[in-house]
């Protein structure tokens, strides 16, 4: 049973749409679960406009029936009600009666210069509206689902705002996750909260915008997910990959990463604990540095993963560029924009960390039926707890 899926879709098109495959039939899922995720992902200081317009919500058009899975593929449907102010002439799927203007100012940062050469086009809206990350709207549709297949198996994921800017949260240790999602910028640390509010603001009225770091938290994993035999089937390779994909994210850090490679072997292991230490789960460790992996696979210990979120490219006040046209200097093209998606980043990445791990968890179990699954999980999960002695 292989987990996998694929989107469709212009940020100002129609709607997005995914396909997901590899889903054990018996799985309750209704829109409503989905919708939830989509929520969040929607809020956060610093959002733009856009997010007053859209309302997200994924339709459920096959692969589920009276509230179950089949085992089928799962089609989603995300329609975007902006659409309706493109669809006569910028966006219409048809040929427009008038010719539109073609947009040509190339935005440093973004995915313009290097998709117009690639795929040869003359008008940057070809590439910018598949680039945009609009498409992530998709991809937590499909994590949801994802997150509703390791709810099963016991797995929760979450995430926080570590830092925004130069600002950073001095939570530590056990997090209050319920006090995350009650704050405007997803941050524990009410008194950072504030200042990072704060910095957003300032970024604002500078016509600038702001990046910073989010850290994802995965928890109730078992010993074992992913494999030390091949470089493409190592967890941490697999989870990098994914939220590396996400658009902005440009660096990914698992358990302390780079902190670690600075302390001595000695000062950077995880040591094991012996039985008498396991307090009711089976080997455990006195830290956890290698954020839960280890040789490419779970260990049981939670998967702790930081992703740097750049600055948004797309500024109120544009910088100096080029016309792809022309060649001649331009301003870059301005179309509203987000200021700082640090937040919201947040709920992207947990999709992107469901999506690989109940791939993962299925490679591990199989089952085409979700009890199958559970079944074949408790049976491991009874030999790790007597593979000892």
């Amino acid at each position: 049973m292989t987990f996998r899926f694929l989107t469709a879709g212009e940020s100002h098109g129609q709607a997005l749409t995914a396909i997901v495959e590899g889903v054990p039939a018996g799985l309750a899922l209704t829109a409503e679960q989905i919708a939830s995720d989509l929520r969040r992902r929607q809020c956060g200081y610093g959002r733009g406009g856009r997010q007053n317009i859209e309302e997200d919500r994924a339709e459920i058009l096959s692969g589920v029936r009276h509230g179950l899975t089949l085992g089928s593929p799962i089609a989603l449907l995300l329609r975007n009600r902006d659409w309706e102010n493109w669809r006569e002439s910028t966006m219409s799927v048809e040929a427009p009666p008038q010719p539109v203007d073609k947009l040509t100012h190339l935005r440093p940062g973004h995915a313009d210069l290097a998709g117009a050469m690639k795929y040869a086009q003359d008008d940057l809206r070809n590439i910018l509206e598949r680039a945009s990350a609009r498409e992530t709207a998709a991809r937590v549709a499909v994590g949801a689902v994802a997150r509703r297949l390791l709810e099963e198996i016991g797995v929760r994921i979450y995430s926080h705002t570590v830092a925004i800017g130069t600002v950073e949260s001095s939570v530590g240790g056990d997090i209050d996750w319920q006090a995350v999602e009650a704050s405007p910028v997803r941050c524990a640390d009410a008194d950072a909260a504030a200042r990072m509010i704060a910095a957003i603001d300032a970024a604002k009225r500078d016509g600038d915008t702001l990046g910073g770091v989010t850290e994802v938290v995965a928890t109730g994993l078992p010993i074992g997910l992913g494999s030390h035999v091949h470089w493409d089937r190592r967890l941490d390779g697999l989870l990098a990959q994914a939220v590396m994909s996400v658009q902005s994210v440009k660096g990914v850090d698992i358990g302390d990463g780079f902190a670690t490679a600075r302390r001595r072997g000695s000062e950077a292991q995880d040591v094991i604990l012996p039985e008498s230490e396991w307090q009711g789960r089976p080997w455990r460790r006195a830290s956890n540095y290698a954020g839960g992996i280890e040789g490419g696979m779970t260990n049981g210990e939670s998967i702790v993963l930081r992703a740097a979120v750049k600055p948004i490219s797309t500024l109120a006040k544009p910088l100096s560029s080029a016309d792809l046209a022309t060649g001649a200097r331009v301003e870059a093209h301005y179309e509203r924009s987000d200021v700082c998606v640090v937040p919201a980043a947040g709920v992207i990445a947990e999709a992107m960390v469901a999506i690989v791990l109940a791939a993962a968890a299925l490679d591990k179990f199989g089952g085409d039926h979700i009890d199958e699954t559970l079944r074949n999980h408790r049976a491991y999960l009874e030999t790790v707890g007597r593979h000892h002695g």
